[in-house]
């Protein structure tokens, strides 16, 4: 498997190394949480309760004559299945959860899990997102030896303006899971094995990183629901991109979900700009 992988008998440069590891006696030995947060039946017991909240949230909102809460990474994806045939709102969530039950089969790992593990991956993911919020705060102050920096400046991947905290809430569940569905558990991969057929590992994992995190910050700026464009959104939301997928390699999909969904969060509900900007000044 490639680089993030939870399985350690997969190695960039030597190839699978199944006749050097047995695979109940490897995972026997590898129950620590470190490996167990990156496993499939791990992230699906992380992931289950954040995709039923969001799902069900927006079709209850949608339901209600509210605005919709669908962000573009999620209206991108079911417009593709759509466009095969696959137009029930159910389909895109089940894709989701099938591929890592699929995956859990496939790669034969233990069904066990504790609850001290999920735990884990929710502290991570809240430690990840703080330091993003802190990443975006220095920036901040970066530009504005620069330029000032529009007072509208996006900080949350996802822009729900006007919008109740419950909406904003469910917004920011989507934009962390279908978002990290499409840039980081797609496109980064497909960018890594480009690279990798001229490239060294390292290298293949550096430009793919790069190129997925513009992607991901362009892509806020396409569509009929574009934000504005301006150069601190931009460069932010590729650091954002970098941040997330560095998380993705060194510590998995459920945990990058995770801080993707709990910096949004932290920037969109519970942290005021001005707090935050005092308690850096201090």
């Amino acid at each position: 498997m490639w680089f993030g992988s939870a399985d350690r008998r997969y190695d960039g440069h030597f190839g699978h190394r199944h006749d050097r590891y047995d695979r109940y006696d490897d995972w026997h030995d590898r129950g620590d949480y470190w490996h167990v947060a990156k496993q499939p039946l791990a992230i699906l017991c992380f992931l289950l309760p954040l995709i039923a909240a969001y799902e069900l949230g927006a079709h209850y909102i949608s339901t209600g004559n509210a605005d919709p809460v669908r962000n573009g990474a999620d209206y991108w994806i079911r417009t593709s299945l759509a466009d095969l045939g696959g137009d029930q709102p159910w389909l895109l969530p089940a894709v989701v959860l099938g591929a890592l039950v699929l995956w859990q089969v496939v790669g034969q790992y233990r069904w066990k899990i504790s609850g001290a593990t999920l735990l884990g991956m929710l502290i991570e993911s809240a430690i990840f997102g703080f330091c993003l919020v802190l990443i975006g705060e220095v920036q901040e102050m970066a530009f504005q030896q620069l330029q000032p920096v529009p007072h509208d400046a996006p900080r949350a991947a996802i822009d729900v303006p006007h919008a109740r905290e419950l909406t904003r809430a469910i917004s920011f569940l989507g934009a962390g899971i279908y978002e990290e569905v499409l840039f980081r558990a797609a496109i980064l991969p497909i960018c890594y094995l480009v690279f990798r057929v001229l490239l060294p590992h390292g290298m293949a994992v550096f430009l793919a990183i790069v190129v997925s995190s513009l992607l991901f910050s362009g892509a806020h700026y396409v569509g009929p629901a574009a934000d504005e464009f301006n150069t601190f959104g931009f460069v932010f939301r590729a650091i954002a991109g970098a941040f997330f997928a560095v998380v993705m390699v060194l510590r998995g999909f459920g945990i990058t979900v995770g801080t993707h969904a709990a910096y949004d969060i932290f920037v969109g509900i519970l942290l005021p700009a001005k707090l935050l900007e005092t308690w850096m000044a201090g």
